[in-house]
C-alpha cells in the first residue's frame, strides 16, 4: 500500500476545494515529524495533518485527531507559527505527478509586508520531509528533517540553501498527452513483465495500479513485454487513457479494500480496483477519510514500536543475562547432584589412610560402597596430608549439599523473573495505544526495573481497557493486554465462579469468561482457550496447552510481581489459535 501519484492528485484536489483561501489559526507539532494546521475556511474548521513519518508519510484532513501536543512547542513548530500562523492559503498543488504537495501561504512578515511561504511535503518513504521555503527565491527556512552533506552529497536540506526538487526519475508524466506509438515504444523499452514496465516508465503509478490497468485490459500482468503483440499494447493503452481521463477530470472513487476473513485492510486507492472485487470495500467521497481510517491504527502501532524500542532493548538485555545465569545455575545443580560421591571419597581416604602418603597425586582403592566392589581412582592434593585430603572432600560434600537447596531456590527465582519479563515483552506487543505503553513503564518503575518518578507502590486506577469479545453463545470474554489489566481482571472483575484461562507455562494474557450464573458450554470454553493461546507467546504455534479453572482457585501470593498468580486445581485444553476466530469474536468498542 502506498500513496502513489494518483492518490496525491486526489488529495490535492480535495484540499484545494476545502482549504483554498482558508486562514491558518493555529500550528501544532505533536510528533517530531508531524505538523497539524488548524484552518478556518467558509465558516468551517479543519485540521490538516502533514506527516513525514518514515513508515507512514501522509497528508489529509483529519476528522478524529486526538494526539496530545507537547507542553513546550518544538523549534520547528515555533518557526511555522512565526512564518505562516495567521496567513491565508493561496494555492495548493501537486509538483508534476510526483508525491510532492506544495501549499502556498500568504502572510505578513516582521516588517508588516505581505510575503508568500511554501510548505512542501515530500512523501517518499524514509526520505519523507516537511520543508518551509520562501516562494520568491526558493530559499529554505527550515525542514522537519535537516539533511547535511554527511547524510547526502547529492541533495542537502538546510536553512539558507536553495530548495531543489529530488532527482528526476526519467519517467513520463501520465497526465501529458501520449500517443499510442510513444506509449508502445516506452513499454517495449523495458525488459520484464508488462505491469512492471508500466510503473517503471510512468510517474506516480504504483504496482497495484499497473496491475489494475492490465486487469481491465484483460491482459496477463506477467506477460513479458517482448511477447506482447501490438493488439495487447493497444488494449493496455485504451485502459491507461480511460483511467487517467478520470484523474484529469478530478473524478475519483476513494475506497479501501478489506479481507474480512482476517479483518485486515489490503489496500486503498482513489480509483476502484477491480482486482479486489472478491473483497469487501469501504467507499467515501473523501480521500482524507479513507487515509485517516487506514493510518489511524497503523500509525499508533508504529509510534508505539518506535517509543518502546529502548524498553524492549533493555528488557532483552536483562533476559539474555537471566538466560545465561539460569544456564550456569543448572550446571551448578548438576554438579551438586554428585555431592554424595565426595562424601564417599572422604570415607574411602579415611579407611585406606594407611595406604596414602603426603605427596601422592592420586590413589586407587576398592570401593566397598559399590555393590560390585569396583575400584575407584581418587585425586589427591600432594601438598596435603591424607587426613587433610579427607577433610577437603567432606567439606566439599557439606558445601555442595547446602548449595543444592540454595541453587534450587535461585533457579526458581530466575525462572519467575524470566517468565515475568517475557510477559512484559508480550504486553508491549499487545499495546494498542500509548496509554497502555505508559502503564507498562509505570509497572516496571514500581518493581524496580526502571527509574520511576512515582515512588508510590499503591495500585493506580486502570486507565486503559482490556480486549472484549463475545462468544458464539453470548458469553462475555475479557482478555488483559498487560499485567496491570491482568491483575484487575482476575482480582477485581472476575467473580468466584467465572472461568479463568491462561496458557500453560507460557507467557500470555489472563482470560476471563463471565458466567453470570450460567453453565459455560464447551464451545465457549474452546473459544476462550483460543483467545488465551492467541494472546500469548505461542500465538503462531499449534496444539497450545491452555489451563482453565474457576476464579476462586486463583491466588496471588504476597509480594508476587504484577500479573503473577498461582493455582492448583485446573484442567488443560489444547488448541491452535487462528486470526479468523479472533476477528469473529471481537466486540467493537467505541
Amino acid at each position: 500500500m502506498a500513496l502513489d501519484g494518483l492518490v496525491i492528485h486526489s488529495i490535492v484536489d480535495e484540499l484545494h476545494s476545502k482549504l483554498l483561501g482558508g486562514k491558518i489559526d493555529k500550528v501544532y507539532q505533536p510528533e517530531n515529524d508531524e505538523v497539524v494546521l488548524h484552518i478556518r475556511n467558509n465558516k468551517q474548521n479543519f485540521k490538516l495533518v502533514l506527516s513525514a513519518s518514515a513508515s507512514n508519510p501522509r497528508v489529509y484532513i483529519a476528522n478524529d485527531y486526538k494526539k496530545e501536543n507537547p507542553i513546550n512547542a518544538p523549534m520547528f513548530c515555533m518557526l511555522f507559527r512565526k512564518h505562516i500562523q495567521g496567513g491565508n492559503i493561496v494555492n495548493i498543488s501537486q509538483v508534476g505527478f510526483e508525491r510532492i504537495i506544495k501549499i502556498s501561504v500568504e502572510s505578513f512578515d516582521e516588517l508588516k509586508e505581505k510575503t508568500t511561504k511554501d510548505i512542501i511535503v515530500e512523501i517518499m518513504g524514509r526520505h519523507s520531509n516537511i520543508i518551509l521555503t520562501h516562494s520568491l527565491d526558493n530559499k529554505i527556512i527550515d525542514s522537519a528533517k535537516r539533511i547535511p552533506p554527511s547524510i547526502s552529497r547529492v541533495r542537502q536540506l538546510l536553512p539558507g540553501l536553495t530548495y531543489n526538487l529530488p532527482p528526476e526519475q526519467n519517467k513520463l508524466n501520465p497526465l501529458n498527452d501520449i500517443s499510442l506509438q510513444d506509449f508502445t515504444n516506452t513499454l517495449k523499452d523495458f525488459q520484464g513483465n508488462i505491469f512492471k514496465s508500466i510503473y517503471s516508465k510512468f510517474l506516480g503509478i504504483s504496482p497495484i495500479i499497473a496491475k489494475e490497468i492490465c486487469f481491465r485490459a484483460k491482459v496477463d500482468e506477467k506477460t513479458d513485454t517482448i511477447d506482447c503483440s501490438e493488439e495487447i499494447f493497444n488494449l493496455i493503452y485504451i485502459e491507461f487513457l480511460n483511467l487517467f481521463k478520470n484523474i484529469k477530470s478530478n473524478n475519483y472513487t476513494p475506497c479501501m479494500f478489506i479481507d474480512e476473513t482476517i479483518d485486515r485492510v489490503i489496500d486503498f486507492s482513489c480509483v476502484n480496483i477491480n482486482l479486489f472485487n472478491t473483497l469487501s470495500s469501504v467507499k467515501d467521497d473523501s480521500m482524507s477519510k479513507i487515509l485517516e481510517d487506514y493510518y489511524k491504527t497503523k500509525d499508533i502501532k508504529d509510534r508505539i514500536h518506535q517509543r518502546s524500542s529502548d524498553l524492549r532493548k533493555s528488557i532483552s538485555i536483562k533476559l539474555d543475562r537471566l538466560y545465561n545465569k539460569l544456564k550456569k545455575q543448572n550446571e551448578e545443580l548438576l554438579e551438586s547432584e554428585n555431592a554424595d560421591s565426595y562424601k564417599v571419597y572422604g570415607e574411602l581416604i579415611t579407611s585406606y589412610i594407611y595406604m596414602i602418603e603426603k605427596g601422592m597425586e592420586s590413589v586407587e582403592v576398592d570401593n566397598f560402597y559399590d555393590p560390585e566392589y569396583k575400584s575407584v581412582k581418587i585425586k589427591l592434593n600432594k601438598n596435603l596430608t591424607p587426613s587433610e585430603n579427607a577433610q577437603k572432600y567432606f567439606k566439599k560434600y557439606t558445601k555442595m549439599k547446602t548449595a543444592k537447596v540454595e541453587i534450587n531456590n535461585q533457579i526458581k527465582i530466575s525462572e519467575e523473573e524470566i517468565h515475568y519479563l517475557e510477559n512484559i515483552l508480550l504486553s508491549i506487543e499487545n499495546c494498542e495505544n500509548l496509554a497502555e505503553l505508559l502503564d507498562i513503564r509505570e509497572e516496571l518503575g514500581k518493581v524496580g526495573y526502571l527509574k520511576s518518578q512515582n515512588k508510590s507502590k499503591k495500585e493506580t486506577k486502570l486507565t486503559t481497557k482490556p480486549h472484549e469479545f463475545l462468544s458464539s453463545d453470548g458469553f462475555k470474554i475479557l482478555v488483559g493486554k498487560n499485567n496491570k489489566q491482568n491483575d484487575h481482571l482476575t482480582l477485581k472483575v472476575a467473580d468466584n465462579n467465572d472461568i479463568w484461562l491462561h496458557t500453560k507455562n507460557i507467557p500470555g494474557s489472563h482470560v476471563i469468561i463471565k458466567c453470570e450464573g450460567k453453565e459455560v458450554s464447551d464451545e465457549t470454553l474452546f473459544e476462550g482457550a483460543m483467545l488465551a493461546a492467541y494472546f500469548s507467546k505461542s500465538k503462531i504455534s499449534s496444539q497450545v496447552p491452555v489451563d482453565y479453572t474457576k476464579k476462586k482457585n486463583i491466588k496471588k501470593p504476597n509480594g508476587a510481581k504484577p500479573g503473577m498468580v498461582i493455582y492448583e486445581t485446573n484442567n488443560t485444553i489444547y488448541v491452535t489459535p487462528t486470526e479468523e476466530l479472533v476477528a469473529k469474536l471481537k466486540v467493537k468498542i467505541n
